[in-house]
């Protein structure tokens, strides 16, 4: 059975775009206005987008169903791997007594609320983007913030606004790298034009992020500690986008930034301790409470994730792995049955990599780590089930969110509602983020918005004399600003931050605040693309190759692995030794 996909299928774009615009409509009125429940609007949406796909687009009802299925199958595996694993990750933490310990050496660096959101849902969380992306660092830093006694809307918002400027180059550059492969476009152009747009909203980050918590009075009083972690973050990213590629700016800019704030604290602290109203007044501990060694244990599942998952994100790890633990299909009946608007059959592939899977990485992370924390395995299988019962109504939001994403684009719903922003002539550079926003908003990935719109951004920048990597790298860009409402994200951030059913408040807290970043965005790309075409990267345009890949055995991806193993056995040496030294002290 095929079926080719409509664009137009009232044969008046207008009128079609109407129906089209159904579903996504229907997401922000039963999120914002009703206030359902995420796994009910999340239902609700794709039960009403399959009915479109099939009695208005004519989309046969076995491939309809196919797609749903496929998308949804997508949502358990990967991404609601990455959620399970990083909840539970925090979750044995926080059993074993050791978060207590991360709460003491985050008020030992800083007790302020507004500094501690800055080191971890902007820095921290930016690099987990770069190395691991797809729901991860949301999941952890949500978590943190709320074990540290954040306000859980305030922890699992700030941490999904904070999760917008490295989104383009998260999981080691892999959005602009698909932005590329389907353009002809240089991986280093549109990490360039990227890496000159999103810096400038990385330097009003922090600001912005701290003035939404505590106000502008307020925000003045860090003013410093603020400009010390925007500018170490904005300058590595800009220099590593524009020097080394797409693959390294979050790593290298979020260790950056990391690194100079807690230097800069330990010369400078804010003359008053800010805290959210009705919290209880943070009791600063003067007398050490804590060993180096008992510290460096509490921290050891998340020392251990970020050597993990530094490792994983490495292209001859995954190539190594995948080598092994790899179960790759091509979706019954589905597979190239349907045939896009160019005529080129639609492939669907379902690649089970459960050895290189983040995951995965993640969840070796956990089981390494728990000698070093002191947990019984009987205790962690207990919580383990616990975070899945935690769980079970995101799990649903997930698949459903996914499985909406799947239908609206293998029916042609998302190709209609791009068509008239792409007609916008002159005007196009400043539509071109919001069809970035609009496709991560739909997928909840800014990968999958550059191979849903990478190809219709170069072709209509093309036809009115713009050079395309203007539009391709706003793409990514604008999508960035869309991560922070998709359900997807929603749903994950919702789940580490204990607001499972509360994720319509969750969505109407970073609604406002997305429009008001894509609006800045649509700006900067319209003056870009007229203005301040000096910005724009030389560049020619690449053929597609193939790389021929070298077989599974070869040093060159073992020797990552042995590493990896080098680095974990040194992690845990100079833990144990700090154990027994604090030991011998005593």
């Amino acid at each position: 059975m095929n079926w080719t996909q409509l664009i137009d299928p009232f044969h008046n774009l207008g009128f079609s775009l109407l129906v089209a615009v159904v579903p996504i409509l229907f997401i922000f009125w039963a999120l914002i206005i009703k206030k359902m429940k995420g796994y009910q609007a999340s239902l609700c949406a794709t039960l009403l987008a399959v009915l479109i796909a099939i009695f208005v687009y004519g989309m046969p009802v076995k491939l309809a169903l196919l797609s749903t299925a496929n998308g949804a199958l997508y949502g358990l595996f990967p991404i609601c791997w990455i959620v399970i694993t990083a909840v539970f990750l925090f979750n044995i933490t926080v059993r074993s007594g050791k978060f207590e310990i991360i709460k003491y050496f985050m008020a030992s660096i800083t007790p302020d609320r507004r500094l501690q959101a800055l080191l971890i849902a902007f820095s921290f969380g930016s690099f987990l983007e770069g190395t691991a992306g797809f729901g991860a660092p949301v999941a952890i830093t949500a978590a943190m913030l709320v074990g540290l006694g954040f306000n859980p809307l305030y922890a699992s918002g700030i941490c999904l606004i904070a999760n917008t400027a490295p989104v383009a180059f998260g999981a080691v550059g892999i959005p602009i790298t698909v932005a590329s492969q389907l353009t002809s476009i240089p991986e280093l152009a549109i990490s360039q034009m990227a890496g000159r747009t999103l810096p400038i909203l990385s330097l009003m980050l922090p600001f912005y992020l701290v003035m939404l918590m505590a106000g502008y009075k307020k925000t003045k009083e860090v003013l410093p500690a603020i400009l010390v972690s925007g500018i170490s973050f904005a300058v590595m990213q800009w220099l590593t986008s524009n020097v080394l590629g797409p693959a390294l700016p979050d790593v290298i800019a979020g260790i950056s930034s990391i690194l100079s704030l807690v230097i800069f604290l330990k010369f400078w602290k804010p003359k008053n301790i800010w805290s959210f109203p009705n919290e209880p007044a943070p009791t600063i501990i003067l007398k050490k409470k804590y060993s180096a060694g008992q510290i460096a244990r509490a921290w050891a599942p998340f020392i251990l994730l970020t050597v993990m998952i530094l490792t994983w994100g490495l292209q001859p790890v995954k190539e190594l792995l995948n080598s092994v633990g790899q179960v790759q299909f091509e979706f019954p009946a589905l597979h190239n049955a349907i045939i896009d608007t160019s005529g080129n059959p639609i492939p669907h592939i379902f690649k089970f990599n459960y050895l290189s899977a983040s995951g995965t990485a993640i969840l070796l992370s956990s089981i390494i780590a728990i000698p070093l924390i002191g947990l019984k395995i009987s205790e962690v299988v207990k919580v383990f089930f616990e975070t899945l019962k935690q769980l079970c109504f995101p799990i649903i939001t997930i698949a459903s969110v996914l499985a909406f994403a799947y239908i609206v684009n293998d029916s042609g719903i998302t190709l209609t509602i791009a068509r008239p922003l792409a007609s916008t002539g002159v005007l196009f550079p400043f539509f071109a983020p919001i069809l970035g926003w609009l496709g991560v908003f739909i997928t909840g990935s800014d990968t999958s918005s550059n191979a849903l719109f990478g190809r219709l951004q170069s072709s209509a920048a093309s036809s009115i004399g713009v050079d395309p990597v203007v539009t391709v790298a706003a793409n990514a860009s604008g999508g960035v600003i869309g991560k922070m409402i998709s359900p997807q994200s929603i749903a994950i951030a919702a789940a580490a931050g204990n607001l499972v059913g509360k994720e319509s408040d969750l969505f109407r807290f970073t609604f406002k605040h997305s429009l008001i970043m894509l609006f800045f965005i649509c700006l900067l790309v319209l003056g870009q693309a007229y203005l301040f075409s000096w910005v724009i990267p030389q560049y020619h345009h690449v053929a597609a190759t193939t790389i021929p890949a070298s077989s599974p055995g070869t040093p060159n991806k073992n020797i990552y692995l042995l590493l990896l193993a080098a680095a974990l056995a040194v992690v845990f040496f100079i833990i144990l030794m700090m154990r027994k030294k604090n030991k011998n002290t005593n």
